[in-house]
């Protein structure tokens, strides 16, 4: 079994469902972080971050929905103690309240 530390960095999240990670066919996905930042200088943002839950027709689970970011902050949407653990196409996305306006850092280990 291979085990390889990963980043997925989106720039730049608007209003529109954006795919910040998919788990891999025959891999086993840990998130072990999950960080949204407000990129704008003259706007609080709300974000929402969900798995799309492949066992479950795609349905979104939030794991915050409508989240304030204040201008320059950062929201730890998961970190510290708390993992996530998703099955193989199961995905995390994002949207934010503003176009352009939130970027999204995730750290996963794949088991494969």
């Amino acid at each position: 079994m291979a085990n390889n530390f990963k980043n997925s960095l989106k720039p730049s999240i608007g209003t529109a469902n954006t795919t910040v990670y998919q788990a891999p066919l025959a891999t086993q996905s840990t998130v072990i972080g999950l960080s949204i930042a407000n990129r704008t200088t003259a706007n609080t943002i709300t974000v929402s971050a969900y798995v799309l839950d492949s066992a479950n027709s795609y349905t979104p689970i939030y794991i915050v929905n409508n989240a304030t970011v204040p201008i320059g902050g950062t929201i730890v949407v998961i970190g510290g103690d708390q993992k996530l653990v998703l099955k193989a196409s199961d995905s995390i996305q994002v949207t934010s309240s503003v176009v352009g306006s939130a970027d999204a850092i995730l750290s996963v280990l794949e088991i494969s």
